[in-house]
C-alpha cells in the first residue's frame, strides 16, 4: 500500500532536483524548469495531503489553484527570458550584471 510517506518522499526527491537545477544556474532556461520542478514538489504535496483527508477537498482545489498560477508564471517568465535575450544575446543568467539600457 502507498502511504503519505512515499509521497513526500517522491516530493523531496523532486524538491532537490529543482534545487539543484537553480543552484547550478546554467542558463535561464534551466533556472526555469528547477522552479517549475519545485512547484509540483508543493502540487504533490498538497494532493498528498488532500488524499489522506478524505472529508475536505481542499488539498486538491488549492492544487489547481497552484498549477494555473505556474502557467501563468511560466508564462510570464518566458516572456522576460525571450526579451532578455533579444537585447544581450544571452540567457546564461552570471552574464547580465546590469538591466540597464546600453
Amino acid at each position: 500500500m502507498i502511504t503519505l510517506t512515499h509521497f513526500l518522499v517522491v516530493s523531496a526527491c523532486i524538491f532537490a532536483a529543482g534545487m539543484y537545477a537553480v543552484l547550478a544556474r546554467r542558463n535561464a532556461i534551466m533556472v526555469l524548469v528547477g522552479i517549475e520542478l519545485i512547484i509540483n514538489a508543493a502540487i504533490l504535496n498538497l494532493v498528498a495531503f488532500g488524499r489522506y483527508d478524505s472529508t475536505h477537498y481542499g488539498g486538491q482545489v488549492f492544487a489547481v489553484f497552484a498549477i494555473v498560477l505556474a502557467a501563468a508564471g511560466v508564462a510570464v517568465a518566458l516572456a522576460i527570458i525571450l526579451n532578455v535575450y533579444q537585447h544581450y544575446k544571452t540567457i546564461n543568467p552570471e552574464d547580465i550584471r546590469d538591466l540597464k539600457e546600453k
